[in-house]
């Protein structure tokens, strides 16, 4: 793994403490969503590849699906050793997508997106010929080496934030683009988030859905009742919504700790989510690094962290 620069890298470490953090003073009042926005989001776009891509997006819609990983025979997955050294894929990890209003905080900005600022570095991906994978075709490749597409990278969203769904989401349809939405299930259908009929619509259009816990609490701090509280009663919810199992999970605030990975395993889950810290060696399907994209990056920036945090 290449050494973050320093500027990166100084962001990095700590936004992997701020992202995911309470709503209040970055999300609720100072945005707003107006319900007629919302309705005319769940209307299915058009795909209209821009910027050149147009290749991107015809690669993107005719890629073959991975397998499910419950499908892989066990003799063929690999020691954590050799997935540990597998080259590793760009994951960037989005929170909201929205201008900036003067109750933001400085830090808060760097997880709030400006929409523009999100498009140019949609448009960025698109351009440089990123494809999106999704969690299966990640999971194959870690642990049998499967083929990926050229330029892959993964796009994940947390947090269930409405502006995900009206504004990111069209974006990315434009480029055939797919993306991970970890889902906060205590926060579906309240104002400024997506609702369930959202989540179902985002799940049948190709993306995925995967766990973000009930209430964003902290998973090292879990015990007994919070592995039902947090993850056994949302992952149920998550699975009743979308009619697909719930295989993977992001970590709240990007923290974990090796006494969550048997916990996680035993309820299902192929592998979960972490932010910038460093894998675990002896359980790396379990610490999967992404970034946090931040709002105050340009293209040429965000594009020179994928190269240098991967």
């Amino acid at each position: 793994m290449k050494n973050l620069f320093p500027a990166a890298a100084t962001l990095l470490a700590a936004l992997s403490l701020a992202a995911c953090d309470t709503k209040t003073a970055t999300t609720g009042e100072a945005r707003t969503a107006p319900s007629a926005e919302a309705a005319a989001a769940l209307k299915t776009p058009e795909a209209a590849p821009t910027s050149g891509a147009a290749a991107v997006a015809t690669d993107e819609a005719n890629a073959a699906p991975a397998p499910d990983p419950g499908t892989i025979p066990a003799a063929k997955v690999n020691d954590a050793a050799a997935i540990y050294a597998r080259p590793q894929v760009p994951i960037l990890c989005y929170h909201q997508i929205r201008d900036w209003t003067g109750r933001d905080s400085r830090s808060a900005k760097d997880y709030i997106v400006p929409v523009a600022a999100f498009k140019a570095q949609v448009k960025m991906l698109a351009d440089s010929g990123y494809h999106t994978i999704l969690p299966d075709q990640l999971y194959a490749y870690l642990t049998t080496g499967a083929k990926l597409p050229s330029k892959p990278i993964m796009l994940t969203f947390d947090d269930t934030d409405l502006d995900q769904f009206t504004i990111a989401r069209p974006e990315l349809d434009k480029y055939g683009y797919k993306a991970v939405y970890f889902v906060m299930t205590v926060s579906l259908g309240r104002p400024h988030y997506m609702t369930k009929d959202m989540v179902k619509q985002l799940s049948d259009q190709g993306n995925l859905i995967g766990s973000h816990t009930w209430d964003h609490h902290n998973v090292k701090k879990y015990q007994g009742q919070d592995w039902v509280t947090q993850i056994d009663k949302p992952t149920k919810t998550l699975e009743e919504i979308t009619g697909k199992k719930i295989k993977y999970f992001a970590y709240p605030f990007g923290l974990w700790n090796p006494q969550a990975f048997p916990e996680l395993k035993q309820r299902g889950f192929a592998a979960a989510f972490s932010l910038a810290e460093k894998r675990d060696q002896q359980d790396p399907l379990f610490t999967i690094r992404r970034i946090i994209a931040s709002g105050y990056w340009s293209p040429r920036t965000l594009h020179n962290s994928i190269v240098q945090s991967f």
